[in-house]
């Protein structure tokens, strides 16, 4: 199966863009507040789990290979992280309705 080229730019555009996104979340590590930390932890791992679904797609069509072990790790990385968030959110919301 031939990839076309386009679709290797469109991933490594991607997975650029996810690394810049980073950098906030590595700053908001720096504060003082501990909530604010937390949640720039999650940003972190989030981000993170991003770079290796992107990365795993763009080394899956550029590379020889099978990278797609990678991609499976960004995704349970990520899902991991938003069962975190909403857990947060939910203790959040019921601490104010209270």
């Amino acid at each position: 199966m031939d990839i076309p080229d386009w679709s290797v730019w469109i991933a490594l555009s991607l997975t650029v863009l996810q690394a810049l996104g980073l950098v906030p979340a590595i700053r908001r590590l720096r504060g003082s507040d501990s909530s604010v930390r937390f949640k720039a932890r999650l940003d972190l791992m989030d981000g993170i789990g991003s770079l290796l679904l992107f990365g795993g797609l763009l080394l899956s069509l550029a590379a020889a290979e099978s990278w797609i072990w990678l991609t499976f790790a960004g995704f349970a990385l990520m899902a991991v992280v938003y069962a975190a968030k909403g857990v947060h959110w939910l203790r959040a919301r019921r601490r104010s309705t209270a």
